[in-house]
């Protein structure tokens, strides 16, 4: 008795939290269905006594959001790509080579990830302003690594660890070289934690607002945040508009999320060692 009633109450807080989590997404999407009448009523509306779909059309035929997204997602996939060439290797150096001051580097690359990104600003815009690259999407590609890379790095360090070395010493027995085996074995072995880092790094650049809002001024070059946030005149909030582009600019973060859920759940370490 006492173990159903453990099971029926942790379902019933399980619901209970899953309901509190998910309630902002609902009102984005209940806000971006109703009218601006309906938006700015006294008494708040649990559903849209009225459905109407044009705050999402006009976001979607808005040449400058779309332009906005396309930035976005060009600086997101950049970076990532950038951060994961440059970061596996630190990390498999950290975790499977010993040289000196091992344990220097893997502790500065915690500090560097726990560096507060506000400190940066000045920084960064005085070397993009001298390189050149002050509002222009080139500009933003040299800035978010300073926030990707520390945390791709640190992310990979244990999943390299993770790997047994006998792997490794095998390949390496039969003729490959430590840079074969890091790419043949190494890489393919921690794939799911390389995907994981992939997502949160993405995520890291795909709604990033301050570095972007300091460092973009063009409307040509400005990413999807700035962009939404220019949506707003004076005291005049357009929430149904607003709503609507942010729940259209979560949609290819949710479509990475699906797409990769199948490599997440792959186990390709089993097996790998018998014994």
């Amino acid at each position: 008795m006492k173990k159903r009633v453990y099971v029926v109450l942790h379902r019933v807080l399980v619901a209970l939290f899953l309901l509190l989590a998910l309630f902002p997404i609902y009102w984005m999407l209940n806000t971006s269905l109703k009218t601006d009448t309906e938006v700015f009523r006294m008494n708040p509306t649990l559903w849209p006594e009225k459905l109407t779909f044009d705050n999402f059309k006009a976001m979607a035929s808005d040449p400058v959001f779309l332009n906005a997204l396309k930035n976005s997602l060009l600086i997101a996939l950049a970076v990532v790509a950038f951060s994961i060439l440059v970061a596996f290797p630190a990390a498999y150096a950290i975790a499977r080579i010993e040289f000196k001051g091992r344990k220097i580097y893997s502790k500065a690359v915690l500090f560097g990830y726990l560096l507060p990104s506000s400190l940066m600003y000045i920084p960064l815009y005085i070397v993009v302003s001298r390189v050149g690259l002050t509002n222009t999407i080139w500009g933003m590609m040299l800035i978010y690594p300073t926030l990707t890379l520390p945390y791709c790095c640190w992310v990979l360090i244990p999943h390299l660890r993770a790997i047994p070395k006998e792997v490794e010493e095998a390949a390496i027995i039969d003729g490959c070289t430590k840079w074969g085996a890091m790419i043949r074995i190494a890489f393919p072995l921690s794939l799911n934690g390389i995907v994981t880092t992939m997502i949160f790094a993405f995520s890291l650049c795909w709604g990033e607002y301050l570095y972007a809002l300091v460092n973009l001024t063009s409307t040509a070059v400005k990413t999807f945040p700035v962009v939404i946030s220019d949506l707003i005149y004076g005291d005049l909030v357009p929430w149904g508009k607003i709503m609507a582009a942010g729940i259209l600019s979560s949609l290819p973060v949710l479509i990475l999320y699906t797409l990769s859920n199948s490599l997440l759940s792959a186990d390709r370490g089993s097996g790998a060692v018998k014994g």
